[in-house]
């Protein structure tokens, strides 16, 4: 039974750093993408970062990079979504996903296949 759990969110003052965790258990394949979502009051679902468990190929919104980091660390089965320079309009729910059984690194979100339950991140000073 495949779980994600997230944490790490809170609120921050704009300029400031975050580092979200996303725990990741019960895969029986090798290969999956794990990828960072978030939801903001009555806006919908963006994809934000994602990358390949078995050959670390990322992907980023136009919105993030350059200014979010995503990183797995294998032996913790954990990724982690590292935000610097955050701004308001960073604010929602953000949630990890599992996409099992491809390599493909996109923020297609109805491709993935499992979600964790989400972790709020707030910017405002």
């Amino acid at each position: 039974q495949v779980q994600l759990v997230e944490s790490g969110g809170g609120l921050v003052q704009p300029g400031g750093s975050l580092r979200l965790s996303c725990a990741a258990s019960g895969f029986t394949l090798d290969y999956y993408v794990i990828g960072w979502f978030r939801q903001a009051p009555g806006k919908e679902r963006e994809g934000v970062s994602c990358i390949s468990i078995s050959d670390g190929f990322t992907h980023y919104a136009d919105s993030v990079r350059g200014r979010f980091t995503i990183s797995r660390d294998n032996a913790k089965n954990t990724v982690y979504l590292q935000m610097n320079s955050l701004k308001p309009e960073d604010t929602a729910v953000y949630y990890c996903a599992a996409d099992v059984g491809t390599a493909v690194t996109d923020l297609v979100a109805y491709e993935y296949d499992y979600w964790g339950q989400g972790t709020q991140v707030t910017v405002s000073s």
